[in-house]
């Protein structure tokens, strides 16, 4: 089983920035496609970006542009950075394993992080 343990988050301003990093345990982060994901107060966990092993991203329209996730595969990281951020980005952030397959895309079954907490001031 892969462990999560998000970091980077905290409080800032709108069109501020925030570089969050996800430290994962295993020996199969490399060919994992990693993802993060973000869960506002009675709100469901949206997917906000993915990277696949080759490195390909993914994003939903709601942060293309302003988020780019990255990864370390030598230090098992995988990265988002989050520019211009708004007063809606903020959510409890968390990161993953993503498998894809014709039904569609979801999250590792393992445990999640406790997550890193991102709140956006107007």
């Amino acid at each position: 089983q892969v462990q999560l343990v998000e970091s980077g988050g905290g409080l800032v301003q709108a069109g501020g920035s925030l570089r969050l990093s996800c430290a994962a345990s295993g020996s199969d982060f490399s060919i994992n496609t990693m993802a993060w994901f973000r869960q506002a107060p009675g709100k469901q966990r949206d997917l906000v970006a993915s990277i696949t092993s080759g490195g390909s991203t993914n994003y939903p329209d709601s942060v293309k542009g302003r988020f780019t996730i990255s990864r370390d595969n030598a230090k098992n990281t995988v990265y988002l950075q989050m520019n211009s951020l708004k007063p809606e980005d903020t959510a409890v952030y968390y990161c993953n394993t993503l498998h894809c397959s014709g039904y569609g895309c979801f999250p590792g079954l393992g445990p999640w992080g406790q997550g890193t907490q991102v709140t956006i001031s107007s």
